[in-house]
């Protein structure tokens, strides 16, 4: 206390304006943001494509606001313990949310009702973050199908005999198969593996299932050993990668097929300067050689919204679509 009159007696003398400011400058300095770590909450465990999105972000935006960004996983429910739990926090900024678009798109559409919170009023969308790419691929133990017409074919002319796999029921890859048989005119089976990516390989390699939709990075060596073979890829064009493969969209499936996203989310009434601090920050980010070069090899496409208000009409209209897509399929959720 007496240090602090002593700086106001002093800036006093020195003149009315700087006492003023010896009067802000402390307040300045506690209001910036941020001045304490940041933490992102991750709806999934350690080691998934939406947990290294968010670590690979957070050691940039450390290095850009000089604060760290601590990442907590918090699994289960699809998402909603997670996205519960970054909702009801301040809205300062401070607790932020990772997830993807089974996380921030599908669930909040498919389990609406499982929520304790309205999610479209609870959150705001800070920006889109990456778009990983999927391939629709078929094994190649005891099945010759060597592009999506030929899968078509073959499945219309065996029906049922086309197994397809997930990580789950309600999982986008599910819809995504879903969908694929409905516009072909196909009858396709439904087998879910819970073990996630590596069960669906696993399942494909021995021949189990014939088919499923899946990260490209996850099998891209099984796709050069000859183990699996990739028909289409889920993505907005070509991947410089695989220049022979097309996208579906170009297999004769426009509409069909999800961009496999990772968005950024902060609790509702969070301050638009602190969100507007988060996006700059994130956009500075995105150009970081290092950050894109770590993308690149997973072939990763790092895609901010360019602004706010791209961010939140872009979620709004991935809710949108995906409440048409879930009313169009309709799966069962046992």
């Amino acid at each position: 206390m007496k240090r602090l009159r002593l700086m106001l007696w002093r800036a006093a003398l020195a003149g009315p304006a700087l006492a003023v400011a010896a009067i802000a400058s402390p307040a300045a300095a506690q209001d910036k943001y941020p001045s304490r770590p940041v933490k992102i909450i991750v709806p999934y465990g350690p080691g998934g494509a939406t947990d290294i999105t968010a670590r690979l972000f957070g050691e940039q935006l450390r290095n850009i606001v000089g604060q760290p960004f601590m990442i907590e996983s918090k699994p289960g429910a699809y998402g909603i313990l997670a996205i519960e739990d970054m909702a009801r926090a301040k809205p300062d900024g401070y607790t932020l949310l990772v997830g993807n678009v089974s996380t921030n798109a599908i669930t909040p559409v498919l389990f609406k009702n499982r929520f304790s919170i309205d999610f479209e009023k609870s959150v705001v969308s800070v920006t889109r973050l990456a778009i990983y790419p999927s391939f629709l691929v078929t094994t190649t133990k005891n099945f010759e199908v060597k592009s999506v017409a030929e899968l078509v074919d073959y499945a219309k002319k065996n029906p049922g005999k086309v197994n397809f796999t997930s990580a789950g029921v309600g999982s986008f890859p599910h819809f995504d198969m879903e969908m694929f048989a409905r516009r072909a005119g196909a009858v396709m089976v439904h087998i879910p593996n819970k073990a996630g990516a590596s069960g669906m390989i696993n399942d494909l390699l021995v021949g189990e299932v014939q088919a499923a939709v899946i990260n490209a990075a996850s099998v891209a060596g099984l796709i050069k050993a000859g183990n699996l073979r990739p028909l289409a890829v889920l993505a907005e064009q070509r991947l410089a990668e695989y220049p022979d493969i097309p996208t579906l969209a170009e297999a004769g499936f426009p509409g069909v097929g999800t961009l496999h996203w990772q968005s950024l989310l902060a609790p509702a009434n969070t301050p638009k300067e602190v969100l507007a601090v988060l996006h700059k920050a994130i956009l500075e980010a995105a150009q970081a050689p290092q950050l894109q070069e770590a993308f690149k090899t997973q072939l990763v496409s790092v895609k901010p919204n360019a602004s706010l208000e791209e961010a939140q009409s872009w979620l709004a209209d991935e809710i949108a679509s995906w409440k048409k897509i879930v009313s169009e399929v309709k799966i069962e959720m046992n």
